[in-house]
């Protein structure tokens, strides 16, 4: 078929080129007529479907939590920050032309889109092509404000159509004054402020409508990439970009080239930035915990929490006046119903976030005989009960003393207060070591504890956070204590939730807690943990690990509980580091002024003496309680335990490595040891062989030989 026949009769001499040219440019027309429709249709049904002016400016961009202390005060306001909105009239008129100048000079006379600043924009992307450079230059003010309300930064070709028929739509509903007033109010400009007076008050420290020339150069210079050219994160880099809207500023006419070379940027003054305190480190455990409390994800959040100032402050002290250089140091002090007062994970928040009151694990050396000897108790011993203090050996394992020498027979309470290590390990044998676990889970101990016999003397490790919970249950008699940061939450005014406290978990009977609580007021009295006290009745355990790597101090006095560790984060030794050294002045020093405005509170038990004293250093502050024992993975261990400290004991040879390894012929039984003097003992109940992963019902044999096999005790 001849497509001549159907051309017009004015056109028969038409060559072929031209004939396809005019078909061409036909449907050219024809598909931009099309889109262009299509693209009126697109703009009008979006205008259609946009908030007002009024809804726009009400609608904030990302939910603001503020965050209180108990008293009431600000602690930090986090997630995106707004100003007071500032209107059109109100707006300085160097602030609009900055922004104009840098951002869009062509604000006043485009629909929305520039197709000069497109053009601009695809000639730089063709200079650019294979260097990854994004597109750029393109977006006009109004596409830059929908992007800010409606969209989000992803970089891809269908957000790009889509910012462009919102921008053509705002044109259409909206003042371009209406759409410049948005902008200033809306746009980020880094450090978290969102708008011209969240950012003025951040970075100078005064509202929108007081800048200057240079201030508002500097602000103008932000929103191409607010966290590069921020004055608090590069002040060079800050002055420097406001230094290039002042010369487009005289380019356009906003200002003359006089007073532009006029005005210098490095004499602007910056707002001081607010110091990162030790604050921080309780926020970052509480917030956290908002996910499972509430549901609320939009409205601007006021979080109420338990945080003291005044004690914060004394906690940040002590920490920073006690722990040794070189070290790090944590504490937190939990009130009686479980309410965080103080919480310090570190020297300084800045040089580190890392949080070791809640995050880190350590070894509590001696402080985890709290669970050895609440088990003992529960298993029906007394404080007054007498124990021997004297070799003992345990599946291969051999515990000593610090002191390195056998005190023979003592009170219970004298084992505590001196944190004898061979009673410790007894009473871990006799209840079993599998209870003593058991009894440290129960108090809230979620890391790993494991049940070798070395466990006694606290080789596993656990949180900070979590030991102070288990002291602060024991000085609730017994009663469950969990930690918590926040108090309530309310959401536009209304409480969306508000906390109970829940006092219906009983962990060990009131009698034995007392038991406990009669023990840990003696250790502070006149035992390992004498530098803890502040002239009222505390009650507390020392802690020292390998080496002195690490050295803790735990207790309570008119119903605030207080856990300090201090070692260092790579877990190397720190010289002189002893539980009841730094830790226990770190805790003093705190709690002399936590509970200064609290009544005096006695405990149910008065302080009973131990009928001796140890009369050296180590006894009174504590060395390594578990160095000598176990090696750096808390393996039970016996480097140097000489035949006279351990009679019939092994000797760390050949031989003993052959039999633990099971390479070696058995070893013959040696003979058994003299049994130790009578114990009284409490009323007799079914007598039960002790076995280690099983909970003990207090039972222990009568005769002589039954003493010897059940009654291996530990201590410290």
């Amino acid at each position: 078929m001849d497509i001549r026949s159907y051309l017009p009769a004015r056109f028969p001499a038409w060559p072929t080129w031209r004939r396809w040219l005019f078909w061409a440019g036909g449907g050219v027309a024809a598909i931009g007529l099309v889109s262009f429709i299509v693209l009126l249709i697109a703009v009008y049904s979006t205008r259609a479907s946009l908030p007002s002016f009024d809804e726009l400016k009400s609608s904030p961009n990302g939910q603001m939590i503020r965050v209180h202390a108990a008293d009431g005060t600000v602690l930090v306001s986090m997630g995106p920050s707004y100003g007071e909105w500032v209107e059109y009239d109100k707006i300085p008129q160097v602030m609009k032309d900055a922004i104009l100048s840098i951002e869009d000079k062509r604000f006043e006379s485009h629909w929305g889109v520039d197709p000069r600043g497109m053009m601009r924009a695809v000639k730089l992307a063709i200079a650019n092509r294979g260097t990854d450079r994004r597109l750029q230059g393109a977006s006009t003010i109004t596409q830059q404000l929908a992007r800010t309300i409606f969209l989000s930064n992803k970089y891809d070709f269908g957000r790009k159509i889509r910012e462009a028929v919102l921008a053509l739509a705002m044109e259409r509903k909206f003042s371009k004054d209406q759409i410049l007033e948005l902008y200033l109010n809306k746009v980020y400009f880094g450090g978290g402020a969102y708008g011209i007076d969240a950012a003025s008050r951040k970075f100078f420290g005064h509202p929108a409508t007081n800048l200057t020339l240079p201030e508002a150069a500097v602000i103008a210079g932000l929103v191409k990439a607010p966290s590069h050219y921020s004055p608090t994160a590069d002040a060079e880099a800050a002055v420097s970009r406001a230094a290039v809207v002042l010369r487009v500023m005289a380019e356009n006419g906003k200002i003359t080239p006089e007073v532009a070379a006029a005005t210098n940027p490095r004499l602007v003054k910056l707002a001081p930035e607010p110091k990162q305190n030790s604050v921080r480190y309780f926020t970052d455990w509480a917030l956290p915990q908002l996910e499972v409390l509430i549901d609320e994800t939009d409205a601007p959040l006021e979080v109420w929490t338990t945080l003291d100032i005044n004690m914060q402050r004394a906690a940040n002290e002590a920490i920073r006046a006690n722990t040794p250089a070189n070290a790090q140091g944590a504490l937190v002090s939990i009130d009686r119903d479980g309410a965080v007062r103080a919480m310090v994970g570190g020297k300084d928040y800045v040089a580190s976030i890392y949080n070791r009151a809640t995050q880190a694990t350590r070894q509590p050396g001696s402080a985890f005989k709290l669970f050895v000897y609440l088990a003992a108790l529960e298993a029906g011993h007394r404080p007054e009960d007498l124990v021997v203090d004297e070799p003992v050996t345990i599946r291969g394992w051999t515990p000593r003393n610090s002191t390195g020498a056998f005190r023979g027979e003592m009170s219970l309470r004298a084992a505590f207060a001196y944190s004898v290590n061979t009673i410790a390990a007894k009473l871990g044998q006799e209840v079993g070591f599998g209870a003593v676990a058991d009894m440290a889970r129960r108090f809230g101990i979620t890391t790993k504890v494991d049940t070798t016999p070395a466990m006694v003397l606290g080789t596993s490790d656990v949180r900070l956070i979590e030991m102070t919970r288990a002291f602060a249950s024991v000085g609730q008699r017994g009663v469950a204590v969990t930690p918590y940061g926040i108090t309530r939450v309310t959401a536009n005014g209304e409480v969306i939730y508000q906390h109970e406290v829940d006092t219906s978990r009983v962990l060990v009977s009131e009698t034995v807690a007392k038991q406990m609580i009669d023990l840990m007021q003696t250790a502070v009295a006149t035992g390992t943990g004498r530098a803890a006290q502040i002239g009222r009745p505390v009650a507390g355990k020392t802690g020292t690990t390998t080496s002195n790597k690490d050295g803790w101090f735990l207790g309570f006095s008119s119903g605030l509980t207080t856990g300090v560790w201090m070692g260092r984060d790579d877990a190397k030794a720190v010289p002189g580091l002893q539980g009841g050294t730094a830790p226990a002045r770190a805790f003093a020093a705190f709690m002399g002024k936590a509970v200064a405005n609290r009544p005096v509170e006695k405990f149910d038990t008065e302080v009973t003496l131990p009928e001796w004293e140890l009369g050296n250093e180590e006894g009174y502050f504590g060395e390594p309680d578990n160095g000598a024992f176990v090696d750096e993975d808390g393996n039970p261990i016996d480097p140097g335990a000489s035949a006279q400290d351990n009679p019939g004991g092994d000797t760390l040879d050949q031989d003993w490595i052959d039999r633990m390894t099971g390479n070696g012929p058995p070893r013959e039984e040696p003979p058994a040891q003299p049994a130790p003097r009578d114990i009284p003992r409490p009323p007799a109940q079914v007598d039960r062989a002790p076995r280690d992963g099983a909970g003990g019902d207090g039972s222990r044999r009568q005769d002589d030989a039954g003493r010897r096999e059940d009654g291996n005790r530990r201590q410290e």
